[in-house]
C-alpha cells in the first residue's frame, strides 16, 4: 500500500474530505493519497482560511499556476476533480454557501491510443518465466491471468485464494471504490493457476499460511513495485524493450477483446471501469474492423 504524505499542512476541513472519501466513498490508498498530493499543493504558500474561501477567481489564478508550471492537460484535469471534489463537500457541509470550482473549464484532452503488445509479443511474453522454478510458476500464473483478466496490477497483487473460482473459471476482484465485480478467465490461464498451486505456492510458503493468491518466498503478498520490475525483466527476455507496463497488458486484454468482436459494455464491466466515455477509447479498435470488414466484403470496396 502506498505511503500518504503528512496531513499536518491542511486544514481541518480538508482531513474531513479525505476521511468522507476513504470511509464513505470507500476510495482506494492511492486515490486519497492524489487527492491529498493535489489538495497540499493547492494550500501551499496560504493560509488554511484562505485556501477554504478561495473565490472562483483564485481558483483561476491556481489553474493557470499549473498550466506555467508545464503540468500535462491530464494533471490538470485530476487538479480540477480534486477541487470540484473538496468544494462540493464543503458545500453540502454547509461551510461554504456556493461552489468556485463550478465555472472552472477543464483542458482540452487529446486522447491517446493505449499502447499494447500484439499477439506475437503476448505468447513471447507469455513464454519468458523458467517454469523449473517456483517463482517462474508464479509469475507466469500472473502473467497469464493478467492478459486472461485486464486486472489492475494491486488487483493481481491482492487477489485472495478464495477469491478464485477455478471450476468455473472466475475471480471475485474488489477494485477502486471496494466494488466488487466478477471476471471470466480462459483455460490457459486456469491451467497456470492450477499448475502453480500444484508445484509453487506451496514451495514459496514452506508451510506458512497466506491469504494472498500471488506470494514471496517470505510469505507474503507480491507488491506492485515487485510485479512491475518482474514484468520489465520478462520484458526484455521476450525482446520487449518499449515501455512495458503492467497496463500495457491490461490494454492489450482490452484490445485483443474488441478485436474479436466484444462490445464495449462487457469490456467496461470486466475492466471495471466506472463511466463507458473510460472504455471508449479502444473504439479506435472497433472502428479498425469495421474498416477491415468492409474492405474484405463490400463488392465496392
Amino acid at each position: 500500500m502506498q505511503a500518504m504524505p503528512p496531513k499536518s499542512a491542511l486544514c481541518g476541513h480538508a482531513k474531513s474530505f479525505l476521511d468522507f472519501c476513504r470511509v464513505e466513498k470507500g476510495l482506494s490508498a492511492n486515490s486519497i493519497s492524489s487527492y491529498l498530493i493535489d489538495l497540499q499543493r493547492f494550500s501551499n504558500g496560504t493560509s488554511p482560511l484562505a485556501a477554504e474561501r478561495a473565490t472562483a477567481e483564485d481558483l483561476g489564478q491556481y489553474i493557470e499556476s499549473l498550466y506555467s508550471a508545464g503540468l500535462s492537460a491530464r494533471s490538470i484535469a485530476r487538479h480540477m476533480t480534486t477541487l470540484r471534489n473538496f468544494y462540493s463537500f464543503l458545500e453540502r457541509e454547509g461551510e461554504i454557501k456556493a461552489n468556485p470550482t463550478e465555472f472552472l473549464i477543464p483542458p482540452k484532452q487529446w486522447s491517446n491510443l493505449p499502447k499494447y503488445l500484439n499477439r506475437q509479443e503476448i505468447d513471447q511474453l507469455l513464454a519468458a518465466p523458467d517454469v523449473n522454478k517456483p517463482t517462474g510458476l508464479r509469475d507466469r500464473a500472473m502473467l497469464e491471468l493478467l492478459y486472461a483478466t485486464g486486472l489492475r496490477v494491486t488487483e493481481l497483487c491482492r487477489l485472495e485464494l478464495s477469491n478464485v473460482e477455478k471450476d468455473s473459471g472466475v475471480l471475485r476482484v474488489t477494485g477502486k471504490g471496494n466494488k466488487q465485480r466478477l471476471v471470466p478467465f480462459g483455460e490457459s490461464a486456469g491451467d497456470s493457476v492450477g499448475q502453480y498451486l500444484a508445484q509453487g505456492r506451496a514451495a514459496l510458503l514452506k508451510g506458512r499460511a497466506s491469504r494472498f493468491l500471488f506470494v514471496t518466498a517470505r510469505g507474503g503478498a507480491l507488491t506492485r513495485q515487485g510485479f512491475w520490475k518482474l514484468l520489465v525483466g520478462y520484458g526484455k527476455n521476450a525482446g520487449i524493450f518499449r515501455d512495458l507496463t503492467p497496463h500495457v497488458v491490461r490494454h492489450s486484454f482490452a484490445t485483443h477483446l474488441v478485436e474479436g468482436g466484444a462490445d464495449l459494455r462487457s469490456v467496461q464491466i470486466m475492466l471495471g471501469h466506472a463511466d463507458i466515455s473510460t472504455t471508449q477509447v479502444y473504439t479506435h479498435v472497433a472502428r479498425r474492423r469495421l474498416r477491415e470488414i468492409v474492405d474484405q466484403h463490400h463488392p465496392r470496396a
